[in-house]
Formats: C-alpha cells, sequence, structure tokens
C-alpha cells in the first residue's frame, strides 16, 4: 500500500520481518468478515476482481477459488514480494501505487477491494477515484479501513497498570501513524464517500474484536515492528516496550482492535 509520507516511509513496511506475522493475524481477525461482505454481493464463477494493496495473499487466494478458471484475479501493491504465496501463481500479481498510478484497467470488474489501504495513502480522494473509474457498470466497490479515532483504546477494561501502559503503546502508535499522513477518522467517511463518487446502494457497517489469540499476534508484531519510532520519537522508552511485550504474551491483556468500517456501493 502506499505510504502517506514518502519521506518518512510507511510506518508499517510490508518488507519488514514483522510483516508476515501481521498479515497472518489480520486475515485470522478480519477474514471472515471481509468473505461474509464479498458473498453477499454476489460473487461468483466468472467475476474479474481487483484487489488493492494486497498485502498477505489470503484473500486474493480465497477470491481465486470463488471466481474460478473463468475469472480474474488482479493483486496489486507497492511491495509485491507475498506474490510468490498467492494461489500458486493462478492470481495475476502487479507492483502498483493506488494513490499515483494510474488504474490498472478501466470500467472492467465486477469487484474492486480494499482493506486497511487508502487510511495510509496520502491521495486518498484520487486513489478512491481510480478505484471507482475501474469498476463495470453494475461492479461493485468494496472499502474496509479502520477508524482508530473512534476507538482509541486496545484495553478498552482499564482496571490495573498493565492496561494502562497498553493504551499509552496504543496512543504512541497513533501518535506515528498520524504523524506519517495517516487518517485516523477514516472509516466513519467511508459512506459519504463511496456516495460522493458516485456508488448507489451504499451501505456500511463495522466490526472489531475486544479480544482473540490473533489480537495478542497482532499487537506483539506491531510493537515490535514500530519500537524504534516509539523510542526515537518519545513516546515510550525500551523498559516500557519490553515489560508491555511481556503482558502481552502472558496471555493476560483482553486486546482490542480498532473498529473496521466496511462500506460498500455499485457503480450505476
Amino acid at each position: 500500500m502506499t505510504p502517506a509520507s514518502p519521506n518518512d516511509g510507511y510506518l508499517l513496511d510490508n518488507a519488514q520481518p514483522e510483516a508476515g506475522t501481521r498479515f497472518d493475524a489480520l486475515s485470522e481477525l478480519f477474514d471472515p468478515s471481509t468473505r461474509r461482505h464479498i458473498e453477499d454481493l454476489g460473487v461468483a464463477p466468472g467475476w474479474r476482481c481487483w484487489e488493492v494493496g494486497a498485502g498477505g495473499p489470503s484473500v486474493v487466494t480465497w477470491l481465486a477459488g470463488r471466481v474460478g478458471p473463468t475469472g480474474r484475479v488482479l493483486a496489486t501493491d507497492i511491495d509485491t514480494s507475498w506474490a510468490a504465496e498467492a494461489a500458486g501463481g493462478v492470481v495475476e500479481v502487479l507492483r502498483h501505487d493506488v494513490g499515483e498510478d494510474e488504474p490498472p484497467e478501466r470500467g472492467g470488474f465486477d469487484l474492486v477491494h480494499a482493506r486497511l489501504v487508502l487510511v495510509h495513502v496520502a491521495d486518498r480522494e484520487r486513489a478512491l477515484r481510480a478505484m471507482t473509474d475501474s469498476l463495470r457498470p453494475g461492479g461493485w466497490l468494496l472499502v474496509e479501513d479502520a477508524d482508530p479515532a473512534a476507538q482509541p483504546l486496545i484495553c478498552l477494561d482499564e482496571h490495573g497498570p498493565e492496561q494502562v501502559l497498553a493504551n499509552k503503546l496504543r496512543s504512541g502508535f497513533r501518535s506515528l501513524l498520524a504523524s506519517r499522513g495517516a487518517d485516523l477518522a477514516y472509516g466513519r467517511k467511508l459512506p459519504r464517500l463511496l456516495r460522493e463518487a458516485g456508488l448507489t446502494g451504499v451501505h456500511a457497517d463495522a466490526y472489531f474484536p475486544i479480544t482473540a489469540p490473533a489480537c495478542d499476534v497482532l499487537e506483539a508484531a506491531t510493537v515490535r515492528q514500530v519500537r524504534d519510532g516509539l523510542v526515537a520519537a518519545g513516546l515510550a522508552t525500551d523498559e516500557e516496550i519490553d515489560r508491555h511485550l511481556a503482558n502481552v504474551g502472558s496471555g493476560r491483556l483482553d486486546l482490542a482492535t480498532s473498529p473496521m468500517i466496511s462500506a460498500w456501493g455499485r457503480r450505476p
């Protein structure tokens, strides 16, 4: 996906060693919801689908199975190093920056989907326009993005020092994201933005786990990935980070995710 601040780079760079762990945890947490939404849109054999900022291979692999040999799945990202895992070569992979590059195709896709992408993109308006322009008449756009500002805590039940520390580090993480240009309230805007883009039948819902083993895995990998940034910015000390990682590893924390807002609409 496109970094929001090219000078500083994408905070959760896909090339970092923790990225694969994060992909797996995000898949476990959110793939069931994503698949439900796509199934409700009627995905069927022969559909042509574009997965924007695909990251890990789980969604595109599943999509390839749904559209079959008569369909097409195009997966794009600015880092396609994961591509060898995608559906044994069935998925078409293209290096593409949705915030800067022209759409790979105009007017030909039955489904365009992006998850946890646009919140990080510098030119979100251009990216959304590229996605809508690529739809065929009657095609569906499904955008799923986080809204950290809607629920800023990682421990909703802040009943002790371990939870207070977890929420301190989550606040620091949000500060780092904002400093790279991420829109922490983007998810809530999606229904309006899809209507303004000319889509019809717009609907939206929200989902966020409040405790699950994958939440612990995701948090540990994320904190390790942004550790240097937290310390350099004075948002946490190495001792606090080590203590928090130990707390996460103990399994005693009920860790939540940011709400995932899913919004979908159809090109007339």
